[in-house]
């Protein structure tokens, strides 16, 4: 991943222009003339683990990037938004169910392609109301046995936490 490809080019305290420099470390963009550094954070995201009985709830994506395929319920949070109304704004914007957020499985790190790296934290839910339903960046929504995927799983993050809930074998893209 080029992370420095996010860089701003000219530094937002004093207009100078950015340079790669080390810094603890790291190559990161730093301003010469006044010091100011940009840390490149990975941006937090939120997914929720639905399930009913054995069966987990999983959305298929309607936009890029990696349209078509599919995820746990996730996105991105706003601005100053709780981490645990983000995860379950998320689940209902994508599937239409109101959820309780039951506790903590895991913070896994990825890249949503093409490079924007995530800390991805991921709940467990209860269903407490709505009906499911696509919606939002949605084209579908289901509930799955882990042991038979509806498709393509779109991120290793969301591959690794369902390999967590029995899943051993995951669709595979066909290669020309």
């Amino acid at each position: 991943m080029d992370s420095l490809r996010h860089a701003y080019p000219f530094c937002p305290r004093c207009r100078a222009p950015m340079q790669a420099r080390s810094e603890g470390g790291m190559l990161r963009p730093l301003c010469d003339q006044c010091g100011f550094v940009q840390y490149l954070n990975p941006s937090p995201a939120t997914a929720v683990v639905l399930r009913r009985g054995e069966e987990v709830c999983l959305v298929k994506r309607g936009f890029p990037p990696k349209a078509g395929q599919w995820t746990l319920p996730a996105g991105f949070l706003e601005y100053d938004e709780d981490v645990r109304a983000g995860a379950a704004r998320e689940v209902l914007e994508e599937t239409g169910l109101e959820v309780r957020i039951t506790g903590l499985r895991d913070a896994l790190t990825g890249v949503l392609p093409p490079d924007r790296p995530v800390l991805l934290i991921v709940f467990d839910g209860e269903v407490t109301g709505g009906e499911l339903r696509a919606g939002d960046d949605a084209a579908d929504a289901g509930w799955f046995h882990p042991s038979a995927l509806p498709g393509l799983i779109a991120f290793s993050t969301h591959r690794r936490i369902l390999r967590d809930l029995g899943a051993v074998d995951f669709p595979r893209e066909e290669t020309p």
